[in-house]
């Protein structure tokens, strides 16, 4: 596919939120000047960027028991993880 420029190499998803997050994204948006389109689309993008474990805190994917001690144990994690083998 060369020759298509990335903009146009997009796929359009559906989502679905709460009203309350649905007040919040349009206020958001419209304080900033963005489309929903766009801030949705910015946030996604950076999710996936993160590594898993930051992924997994922001999903709430931890068990409520460790959620106090998730900060520490990331970044030991993602230090671990930059150290040379």
């Amino acid at each position: 596919m060369t020759g298509i420029p990335t903009a146009s190499l997009r796929v359009i998803l559906k989502i679905e939120v709460l009203p309350q997050a649905s007040e919040q994204l349009t206020d958001f948006c419209r304080r900033l000047g963005m489309t929903q389109v766009a801030t949705t689309s910015r946030l996604v993008e950076w999710l996936w960027g993160q590594p898993d474990v930051i992924q997994a805190g922001i999903l709430g994917l931890y068990p409520e028991d460790i959620r106090s001690e998730l900060p520490r144990m990331i970044l030991e994690r993602i230090a671990a993880e930059k150290k040379p083998q």
